[in-house]
């Protein structure tokens, strides 16, 4: 659309939003309040489409469509359980109120109805509308009708003209809200306390992530907003809160892609006296009981059938490796790190392809996500991974080069990761140094000066903590399997999204039309 058209389009906006506006203030003269204090709203939209024949219904909304003949009309009034079909006719409702009702009520106001229900010749419920009040004039136009908000952009940045024009969104954010109660009513009934800890936090610890940093003026310190829960939640463990769970946002600073949103919701748990098994237990039954609840025990995900009835395949790692590749997973590790030219060996028979840059974990993420994991569609737990790729995890008893931890995947999709925790305080000492180190070289400062991530949490763990079963699962990631999205924002009302100036408004809506 050209400059002029874009330009006409705005003014034809500006001149609705203008006649509303003047058309608010000749209701006022006219002794009518357009946007009252209260409503004696009694029934939903959606019970008075299921009472019977006759009965009376008190109900309000927003009118989504309204079809004038005359002397009558017929709307539809939606609120948030559904929407309703109105009659309203000049013999029931009088004079004088339908003629207010002719001249200043339209699709996208807000009302409420007095009738009673009956059902007209195509068997549609129906209120016969016997007194109408408006509740909130709406200034602008409602989205296109017909075709609904398609835009993404404008669907992300105004997410209520999304939920006003498409009402499929609305059902993904319910399945949201069930989904996250059910993890909820699942973990509470096993003995779980939910628990809440700092999002700003003095240090970044907990994972290898960019954190956003801010400050605080009145102690005149940097805080961090958290990337993790995990030291917080074991100094809960070490002071004798066996089974506890966080469900919370999170915030990396870091890339923004379909799966990945700058501030996301995880839960984070851990039960005392547990291992990773008894995490995969319990992830069988997070899963399995949230997929019941919205009633998606089996899906169509990414091209393929999917059953959620738990219990969910467990993939032992070097099980699978050596079916698949026909090697010992043993050939390609060496201790805490990968046997480089074996690793090579076994990605050229297999035909991935990487350069003498290429890391050696990805190279093994390559041949097991890529390669092996391709052919599991259905929930699978892949347990016992190396060290190589865990270096944080706690160790296979006999077997140092695989740790006691899993990563849950649907069709190739990470829901999860569980460990059997570290508990050894000298143990997790070296780690969060070499974790120090690790961050200080990602930020191209002197490794040699870096500071481990959390001294007290060390302090803490030096006081005694038991064996414990950790699982962190992102809530984004299972609601997008579960509802079928392929983008995290579909299922996040508000996502992060890059400020637009003026100029690339306008250039969207050139586009756009």
């Amino acid at each position: 659309m050209s400059t002029e058209h874009t330009q006409q389009h705005n003014n034809s906006l500006d001149e609705i939003i203008a006649r509303r506006y003047a058309e608010v203030e000749e209701i006022r003269q006219l002794g009518v309040t357009p946007y009252p204090n209260h409503c004696d709203k009694q029934i939903s939209c959606q019970q008075a489409k299921d009472s019977p024949e006759g009965a009376e219904a008190v109900t309000a909304g927003r009118l989504m469509q309204l079809r004038l003949m005359g002397k009558a009309a017929f709307a539809h009034l939606r609120d948030f359980s559904g929407r309703v079909q109105l009659y309203i006719a000049k013999d029931n409702l009088g004079d004088e109120p339908y003629a207010f009702f002719k001249k200043h009520i339209a699709v996208g106001d807000f009302v409420s109805v007095t009738g009673h229900v009956f059902v007209t010749k195509t068997g549609e419920k129906t209120i016969k509308v016997t007194q109408l009040t408006l509740l909130s004039k709406a200034i602008r136009p409602m989205p296109e009708k017909y075709h609904g908000l398609q835009d993404t952009e404008v669907r992300f940045r105004k997410r209520h003209l999304d939920l006003i024009a498409n009402e499929d969104v609305k059902e993904i954010f319910v399945k949201r809200a069930k989904i996250i109660s059910s993890i909820r009513k699942t973990l509470d009934e096993k003995g779980f306390l939910e628990v809440d800890t700092p999002i700003l936090n003095p240090d970044s610890g907990g994972a290898i992530a960019r954190p956003f940093e801010t400050y605080h003026n009145a102690l005149k310190m940097p805080l961090f907003m958290r990337i993790a829960l995990e030291l917080y939640h074991k100094r809960l463990i070490i002071g004798g809160m066996d089974k506890i769970y966080e469900i919370g946002h999170m915030f990396r600073n870091e890339g923004i892609d379909t799966t990945h949103n700058p501030e996301f919701t995880m839960m984070e748990l851990y039960q005392a006296y547990g291992d990773v098994n008894t995490m995969a237990d319990l992830f069988d039954e997070i899963l399995g009981n949230a997929a019941k609840a919205i009633g998606a025990e089996k899906i169509h995900f990414r091209g393929y059938d999917v059953d959620l009835r738990p219990p969910f395949k467990r993939l032992y790692i070097p099980v699978a490796w050596k079916e698949k590749f026909g090697h010992d997973i043993h050939e390609v590790l060496n201790g805490r790190h990968f046997n480089r030219a074996k690793l090579e060996e076994v990605a050229r028979e297999q035909g991935v392809k990487f350069g003498p840059n290429d890391s050696d974990s990805s190279i093994f993420d390559e041949l097991f996500e890529g390669k092996l994991l391709s052919e599991y569609h259905n929930p699978v737990i892949a347990m016992e991974y190396p060290t190589a790729v865990s270096p944080f995890s706690k160790t296979k008893p006999g077997d140092p080069e695989l740790v006691e931890r899993f990563e849950v995947f649907v069709n190739g999709q990470e829901l999860g990761n569980a460990y059997t925790e570290l508990n050894d305080p000298a143990d997790q000492l070296q780690r969060l140094k070499d974790q120090a180190v690790a961050k200080a070289e990602a930020k191209g400062e002197d490794a040699n000066n870096a500071d481990i991530l959390d001294a007290d949490y060390i302090e803490a763990m030096e006081s005694g903590m038991p064996p414990t079963g950790g699982m962190g699962i992102g809530i984004d990631r299972i609601i997008m399997m579960l509802t079928g999205q392929d983008s995290i924002r579909e299922i996040i009302l508000f996502p992060t999204l890059k400020k637009l100036d003026e100029s690339e408004n306008e250039k969207k809506e050139e586009e756009k039309k």
